[in-house]
């Protein structure tokens, strides 16, 4: 994630940055908690746009669709966490809304996740089907090195 944040700075592209807020008390991402703040390694420098959303797509409840229309922005490229929740949703959004749209696949995470009967799914596992299933159909998935070439290229 740093690597292409500093690449993005250094070719002046627009960072968006976004920040689940979560309504619920006990979640680590509710404004109350320690888990709300951003990770130094991605902390958004001065003059760079935080959008705030309260649901796992960037584009519910958000003017990111503006933003980006505003600013001429037809790709978008989407890093952070979590890969089958907030990246996933907001992939297929940006797909859907006629975006050019691409995940990093190792500049996105996820979790051990448990399903309803019980069985747990490796966080590796879990990241792995959920890029599975957005390549093609919603996003092109790629790495960082290929993703900084595409940048300087």
């Amino acid at each position: 994630m740093r690597k292409l944040l500093e690449a993005w700075r250094r070719t002046d592209r627009p960072i968006f940055h976004i920040r689940h807020r979560s309504r619920f008390k006990d979640s680590p991402l509710n404004p109350a908690s320690a888990g709300f703040e951003i990770k130094e390694i991605v902390k958004p420098l001065t003059g760079e746009l935080v959008i705030e959303k309260e649901v796992n797509s960037a584009f519910i409840g958000t003017d990111l669709e503006k933003q980006l229309h505003d600013r001429n922005v037809g790709t978008v490229v989407i890093i952070g966490l979590t890969t089958d929740h907030c990246i996933s949703t907001t992939a297929r959004m940006a797909g859907n809304l006629g975006f050019e749209t691409y995940v990093i696949s190792d500049a996105t995470a996820t979790f051990d996740r448990n399903g309803p009967d019980g069985k747990r799914f490796d966080a590796e596992e879990v990241h792995a089907v959920s890029l599975a299933s957005l390549d093609g159909e919603f996003a092109k998935i790629t790495g960082t090195a290929e993703m900084l070439t595409k940048v300087f290229a």
